[in-house]
């Protein structure tokens, strides 16, 4: 098993950014969702379940500072007022670039029925410390998106639609990672714990450059995983993580 693929995401629900090599603290990868968009009004942070068009936008970092990049090539950086009067404009509503650190934990919204944005918005609290969703990390194999598009062959399972943080190269079919639930996985010199299933959401059926919104990748997953893709995965022990790095098979249940 080896790592061939490594992203993190600076604001949450924007474009991240592809990595070489990234530095995993307890709580996640450096600098992964850090910055999320406040609702301003509501109070929420905005994700893609609610807002697609955030996926046109992207995020990277220049040192510490988050750069964010809109759909015409503009680009804003850091926190600040000239940033929130930018990202208001763009999305016609106000909101403010959010740091997640010695905030109260975010709360956000997401659709009862993952295909249907008439369905009813639902608030859930995110962790503290991070926009994440769940577990600091989430950890996808290429045998289920191998496994996924034989289900749906029609269907673009690029890994960019599942926002995974660490893709595990794997021969064969299967949704292997499932089985790593509760059992400790080195990567590299670091170690993880998978904790549950990721339940998938909207944001699988979402547009984004050089993907077409697909209602029938989230419904390929329903109907053949109940709706789960990918482990949320627990930092046990940081480090440093690279694209090539080898991954000891899964320790044994006690």
């Amino acid at each position: 098993m080896e790592v061939v693929g490594l992203w993190r995401y600076p604001v949450k629900s924007l474009q991240g950014e592809p990595l070489d090599a990234a530095s995993v603290e307890a709580d996640g990868v450096v600098g992964d969702r850090r910055w999320g968009l406040r609702d301003q009004r509501t109070g929420r942070i905005l994700t893609a379940r609610r807002r697609p068009e955030l996926l046109g936008a992207s995020a990277s970092y220049d040192g510490d500072e988050p750069v964010i990049t809109l759909p015409d090539g503009s680009t804003v950086v850091g926190p600040g007022t000239r940033t929130d009067s930018q990202l208001s404009d763009w999305l016609g509503s106000p909101v403010t670039l959010a740091s997640s650190q010695g905030a109260l934990a975010g709360k956000a919204e997401y659709f009862e029925d993952a295909t249907d944005d008439t369905s009813q918005a639902v608030e859930w609290t995110m962790p503290d410390g991070r926009y994440v969703d769940a577990s600091p990390i989430l950890v996808l194999t290429t045998a289920s998106l191998r496994t996924a598009a034989g289900h749906y062959p029609r269907g673009t399972w690029d890994p960019r639609r599942f926002r995974a943080n660490i893709l595990v190269g794997l021969d064969g079919v299967g949704w292997i990672e499932d089985s790593w639930v509760g059992r400790p996985i080195q990567m590299g010199a670091v170690s993880l714990l998978p904790r549950q299933p990721c339940v998938r959401c909207t944001m699988v059926t979402r547009p984004q450059p050089g993907l077409d919104a697909d209602v029938e990748i989230f419904r390929t997953l329903a109907r053949h995983h109940r709706g789960l893709f990918g482990v949320w995965t627990d930092v046990v022990a940081p480090g440093r993580l690279s694209v090539g790095d080898r991954e000891s098979q899964p320790a044994a249940m006690p």
